[in-house]
């Protein structure tokens, strides 16, 4: 869905940059407050989009939490830190898509207008994230690890919002599941976005 950019000038700046480390602890508090606020309205609407994105926010919050801990140290370890989130990106996308078959197999009754109004919110808090993080999306796997997900992040909130209007509409589920299934493969997509810029830059270190 993306190009790869290794090793940019960007990049190569930012390794340093007290800004970089500024952004992520802030996008690090967004994403813990927002896992908070979605797990318990996901449950609350029988949303498994929400309870998806909820989880999406725990990821992103540990993502942040590991490109702190090796925005200094050398390219090798910060592509094998961008290894382990892509690991993790895929682990997430392949659980979101199980539970979406499990819901359409079970069955289930999500509440249209709390879909609305969370993932309205939702989708501010991501596009807040995304946009302090745009200037560092050309930089190594470690960074484009982190702008990847916030993108996807705010692709996701669209669609979340898209189900919250098809559920409205038609009174069934389906729409819920299905914007599921499209955040599991935006994550499956992502991660290997990202194992093959990490792989690469292994690889040239």
């Amino acid at each position: 869905m993306a190009g790869h950019c290794c090793g940019g000038a960007a990049g190569k700046s930012a390794l340093n940059d007290p800004r970089w480390r500024r952004i992520l602890w802030i996008a690090l508090i967004i994403n813990a407050a927002m896992f908070g606020v979605e797990i318990v309205m996901g449950v609350a609407a029988d949303s498994r989009a929400l309870q998806a994105d909820a989880l999406d926010f725990l990821g992103d919050s540990a993502n942040y939490a590991i490109s702190l801990g090796v925005a200094g140290m050398a390219l090798t370890w910060r592509a094998r830190a961008a290894l382990v989130k892509a690991a993790t990106m895929l682990a997430f996308g392949l659980w979101v898509l199980v539970s979406a078959l499990w819901g359409f197999f079970a069955g289930s009754a999500p509440h249209a207008e709390t879909m609305g109004i969370v993932g309205t919110l939702a989708l501010a808090a991501n596009l807040l994230v995304a946009l302090m993080l745009y200037r560092y999306r050309t930089g190594d796997a470690n960074m484009r690890s982190v702008w990847v997900c916030s993108r996807n992040d705010a692709i996701g909130n669209l669609a979340v919002l898209a189900a919250a209007l098809g559920v409205f509409g038609t009174g069934q589920g389906w729409p819920d599941l299905a914007v599921a299934a499209i955040m599991a493969a935006l994550a499956i997509w992502g991660s290997i976005d990202v194992f093959r810029q990490a792989r690469g830059e292994l690889a040239a270190a």
